[in-house]
């Protein structure tokens, strides 16, 4: 007997014995139906390539014709969170339609994150646009992998694609979704693969036995589910039920499986108005101030160049409400409603209704610390000033217990500070920019002093500060360091310091050396050689309020959020044995490390 039907014969044995959690496709019931609005399930739209994709479509009750609001889902385009906005949307005068793309749920086909994303959003845009209740104005919105399926709709330019919405989504697949400046996202990785996996698994019983889809099903909730495929059982069963998650791991540089689908190797071919929506403690919010800045540079045409607007929220995939994680963002919080900010981007463009769009500036900001919507004209703000934070300490800048700082002093002759890396102990990640999962590890702002009280973390400070301090774009470290290893990673944190102790992370990135230079080309580095490298922490908005800290943490892990660098060379798929590295950050007058912020002017 193969070993597939081995394992598909305990697996539904195995069911039996479990109450577990169910395909919850629930549609929306006919009771629920306003009057005015006409609902048609699983409409077929046949693809190029003969495949048949299924979309459930929410009209308004008339005969005239109206734009279409397209949403290409993974995750079901039957479940609440999708069908919710319908009524509101149909309600304002616009057909709302949601597909489930290939290989999920409904729909024929393969599932393969991003592969068919291109061809089938082109198909699926001009099949919406001549349906005879359209008039041929055709915008999408979603968020996450719905924002991705928008990102690759506009570069294969349908003609009647009008406008996009994306939400919370990527810039690079490789850089930003699977990995991060060469470091594997594995938690993201892990159970974003894991629940995909779920309803693949499910049609995998339902072709080969006579299971119905929906019936219950043992849930892939025991992470990690794919642990890097060490084991061959492992490595086939991953293989069966998500074999791209076995290709992220073979391609960890920069090549051509990732050039085929990438949006910043073709904001050139972006051709339409975008609103870009992210948040501060998003996954993918370097991805979304990519995304406006790279369209509004390299767009296909003035409405594309011109029309780029951006709204910066704060919890993203991290939550929303005026409470994020540990902390109370107040009232201003809340001001802004996704759908209903979408409403009025697509009023503004299909119905030329002057609202906001035609009278706020094209960029719109949540600061925190001040806790309110700023306006800028662009990103990142023309004001503010790259500002150096240099690094000091007398070489004792482990943990809270040292004497680490920073200022805009440079340094002088100062001794470098050394902390020990070991895979085995890594520094656990708390809180910050997670997805998908909070009932296992939660998201967003959280108090770092846990991790701060590690003496292999590096902390260095600012403060109390006598007055208000902004900070608003980009945020990066330069930094002179060495290894005792030949691989090895760096990480780095800002984070606001209140009077009380707590300690807020604002925004976090990692480095692994071997791609100091270049992600298509890793090249390891010579122990105890000093190298001159860059951190990039993204960018935040924050006002540091007076008598806050301004605080800077540097250390060599971030677990889970990134896997742990074994310090050995190895690839993360072959990787078994780790050695501890001896890691040094330099600053002196001829090595200045240094935070570098955008720092807004005093108002």
């Amino acid at each position: 007997m193969r070993w597939w039907r081995r394992w598909l014969e305990m697996f539904l044995w195995t069911a039996f014995c479990f109450v577990s959690v169910t395909h919850t496709a629930a549609q929306t019931p006919s009771a629920a139906i306003p009057m005015d609005m006409i609902v048609q399930h699983d409409v077929p739209m046949k693809t190029r390539d003969g495949v048949t994709l299924y979309a459930d479509i929410y009209r308004p009750k008339s005969s005239e014709k109206f734009p279409v609001i397209l949403m290409r889902t993974p995750y079901d385009k039957s479940v609440n969170w999708a069908v919710a906005p319908t009524s509101k949307i149909v309600s304002r005068g616009y057909v709302v339609i949601i597909q489930d793309v290939r290989g999920r749920y409904r729909s024929e086909g393969e599932w393969y994150p991003f592969r068919h994303e291109q061809a089938d959003g082109y198909d699926s845009v001009e099949w919406a646009a001549a349906l005879p209740f359209c008039n041929g104005k055709v915008g999408m919105m979603g968020a996450s992998y719905v924002g991705a399926t928008q990102m690759l709709a506009a570069i294969a330019q349908p003609p009647h694609l009008a406008a996009t919405a994306p939400n919370m989504t990527a810039s690079n697949y490789h850089d930003g979704w699977t990995y991060q400046s060469g470091a594997f996202e594995q938690w993201f990785d892990q159970n974003w693969t894991s629940q995909l996996a779920q309803n693949t698994l499910e049609r995998f019983i339902h072709q080969n036995t006579n299971a119905l889809i929906g019936a219950p099903t043992l849930p892939l909730t025991n992470y990690p589910v794919f642990n890097f495929g060490q084991l061959p059982a492992d490595a086939q069963l991953t293989q069966m039920i998500a074999p791209y998650y076995l290709d992220w791991l073979a391609h960890p540089d920069y090549d051509s499986y990732w050039r085929q689908w990438s949006i910043e190797e073709n904001f050139s071919k972006i051709a339409v108005p975008m609103l870009q929506v992210g948040g501060w403690y998003d996954i993918f919010n370097a991805g979304t101030l990519r995304n406006y800045m790279g369209a509004k540079k390299y767009g296909a045409n003035e409405a594309a160049r011109t029309q780029q607007h951006l709204l910066i929220e704060i919890g993203g995939h991290a939550g929303f409400g005026r409470r994020i994680g540990d902390v109370d963002f107040g009232p201003h919080a809340v001001e802004n409603v996704y759908t209903d900010v979408i409403l009025d981007w697509y009023d503004f463009l299909f119905k030329g209704i002057k609202n906001q769009f035609a009278t706020d500036k094209p960029v719109k900001l949540f600061t925190m610390g001040a806790n309110e919507y700023r306006q800028e004209d662009d990103w990142p703000p023309p004001l503010a000033r790259a500002t150096k934070y240099f690094l000091h300490s007398n070489g004792k800048a482990n943990s809270l217990r040292g004497d680490g700082s920073v200022s805009t002093r440079l340094p002088k002759s100062e001794p470098p500070d050394v902390y020990v890396y070991n895979p085995a102990n890594p520094t656990p990640t708390i809180g910050g920019p997670l997805c998908c999962d909070g009932e296992h590890m939660e998201p967003g702002p959280r108090d770092q002093r846990p991790v701060e009280n590690r003496d292999d973390v590096l902390v260095y400070s600012l403060g109390p500060l006598a007055q208000n301090l902004e900070v608003t774009g980009p945020v990066t470290a330069d930094l002179f360091v060495k290894s005792s290893a030949v691989d090895t990673d760096f990480t780095a944190k800002l984070v606001d310091v209140g009077p009380d102790g707590f300690a807020q992370d604002l925004t976090e990135g990692i480095l692994r050396m071997r791609y100091r230079a270049s992600q298509q080309h890793p090249e390891l580095i010579n122990p105890g050689q000093i190298y001159e490298i860059t951190v990039d922490l993204w960018a935040t908005s924050n006002v540091f309020l007076r008598g806050h800290w301004l605080r800077l943490e540097i250390s060599s892990s971030n677990f889970p959020r990134f896997d742990r660098n074994m310090n050995t060379g190895d690839e993360a798929r072959f990787a078994r044995n780790f050695v501890p590295a001896s890691n040094t950050i330099v600053h002196d007058s001829q090595h200045p490390s240094a935070l570098i912020l955008a720092v807004m002017p005093e108002k």
